[in-house]
C-alpha cells in the first residue's frame, strides 16, 4: 500500500538531524487522543501526527502546509460559564433567607467597655464602687434618711443643720480672703457673728433674713485651688465620701483640719467629726433626693453622676471667677455612655 504523503514527509523530517542554528518551533496543537480510535482527528482536512510518533517523547512537529484552526463548534465546546457558575454551592442551610434579609428576632448583642474616659483613669474601679455604694444606699442610707426626715421634727432637724453649717463659716471666711474676695469675707464674718449670737449658737439662720440679708456662701480650699488654676486631677468615687477628685480630696481634707487646729476641743474629737459628717450627709441625701432619682433613672447612672459632679464643681469655681455658668442638670449634660450594648443583625 502506498504510504500517505503527509506520513512520509513526517518520517523524513524526523529522520534528518536537527539544525544547530535553529530550534524547531513548537506550535500548540489541539489535543490528539492516544488511542487508535481517535488518533486520526483532522484539522480542516490536514491529518494530525500519528500517535506512534508522539510516543517517542520528542516534541511534536508541525504538519506540512498551513494549519488552520477550525471555528469552535458550539456542540462540542460549551460557551464560557457565566459569572458565579462553577462555584461551590453555599454552605448556608436551605431555609436561610437570601443575602440582605433581616433575621427577625435573632440578634447578636455585644457588650464591651469603652476606654477610660478622660479624667477618669480608674473608671472601672470607680464604677464598681459606685454600684456597691448605690446598693448600700438603697438598702440602708435611704431608709435612715427617710426616718430622719419624717421622724425628727423639722425645726429640730433644721436646727442641727444650721448649727454645723455655722461652724463652717470660719473656713469660708479664710478661703474668701485667700481668693481676694474681701467683701464676701466680711459678709461671712457678719453671718457667723449674727448667727452665733442672735441665732442661738447657729441653730437659727437669722443672718439670711431681713434686715441682714446675708445668704450662706459655701467655700473651701478645694475652690481656692481651682480658683488659682490647679487642675482637678483624676475623678474618684470613694466609700463614705462619694464623688470627688484629687484636688477636691486634698482641699476637703484641709477644711476638716481648720477648726481642730484653730480651736482644739471639741472639734478635734472623733465624736464631733462623726456627728457632723452624719448630719451633713443625711441633710444632703434628703435635699438631693430628686437629683439622685434622676441620675438613677438615666441610661448610664455612673457617667451621669460623674459629669454632674464635675460640672457643679466647675460651676462653683466659675462663680468665683465671674464667668458664665453652665447648666449642670443630668438632662442638660447628656453624657456619653461609658458602657454600651451594640446590637447587630445576626449573620
Amino acid at each position: 500500500m502506498t504510504p500517505d504523503l503527509s506520513t512520509l514527509a513526517a518520517l523524513l523530517i524526523a529522520a534528518s538531524p536537527p539544525s544547530s542554528s535553529a530550534q524547531p518551533q513548537i506550535i500548540p496543537m489541539l489535543p490528539v487522543a492516544q488511542n487508535a480510535v481517535s488518533s486520526r482527528r483532522t484539522l480542516d482536512g490536514v491529518q494530525a501526527i500519528p500517535a506512534a510518533l508522539q510516543s517517542t517523547g520528542e516534541p511534536p512537529l508541525p504538519p506540512a502546509g498551513p494549519v488552520v484552526v477550525p471555528p469552535v463548534d458550539p456542540a462540542q465546546d460549551p460557551a464560557p460559564a457565566e459569572p458565579g457558575e462553577g462555584e461551590p454551592e453555599s454552605s448556608l442551610p436551605a431555609d436561610a433567607p437570601p443575602a440582605g434579609d433581616e433575621f427577625e428576632g435573632n440578634v447578636i448583642v455585644v457588650e464591651g467597655m469603652t476606654e477610660a474616659p478622660p479624667g477618669d483613669p480608674l473608671f472601672q474601679l470607680n464604677a464598681d464602687v459606685y454600684e456597691s455604694v448605690q446598693s448600700v444606699d438603697q438598702a440602708l442610707v435611704q431608709p435612715i434618711a427617710d426616718v430622719y426626715e419624717d421622724g425628727l421634727p423639722r425645726p429640730l432637724r433644721k436646727g442641727l443643720s444650721n448649727l454645723f453649717s455655722n461652724l463652717r463659716e470660719p473656713i469660708a471666711f479664710l478661703n474668701f480672703l485667700l481668693q481676694g474676695k474681701i467683701g464676701k469675707a466680711a459678709e461671712t464674718v457678719g453671718r457667723f457673728a449674727i448667727n452665733s449670737t442672735l441665732g442661738l449658737a447657729g441653730l437659727v439662720d437669722v443672718a439670711k433674713k431681713e434686715p441682714f440679708n446675708l445668704p450662706r456662701r459655701n467655700n473651701g480650699f478645694a475652690n481656692t485651688l481651682g480658683f488659682y488654676g490647679v487642675d482637678s486631677g483624676a475623678f474618684l468615687y470613694l466609700p463614705l465620701i462619694g464623688p470627688t477628685t484629687v484636688r477636691d480630696l486634698v482641699g476637703n481634707t484641709l477644711d476638716t483640719l481648720v477648726m481642730p487646729a484653730a480651736f482644739g476641743d471639741p472639734f478635734n474629737r472623733l465624736e464631733f467629726a462623726a456627728t457632723s459628717y452624719t448630719v451633713r450627709a443625711l441633710d444632703e441625701r434628703i435635699e438631693l433626693e430628686e437629683k439622685h432619682s434622676r441620675i438613677a433613672d438615666s441610661d448610664f447612672p455612673y457617667a451621669t453622676m460623674r459629669e454632674t459632679y464635675l460640672c457643679e464643681r466647675q460651676r462653683a469655681i466659675d462663680t468665683l471667677r465671674n464667668r458664665p455658668l453652665a447648666e449642670c442638670t443630668p438632662e442638660a449634660l447628656s453624657p456619653l455612655p461609658d458602657a454600651a450594648s451594640v446590637t447587630a443583625p445576626a449573620e
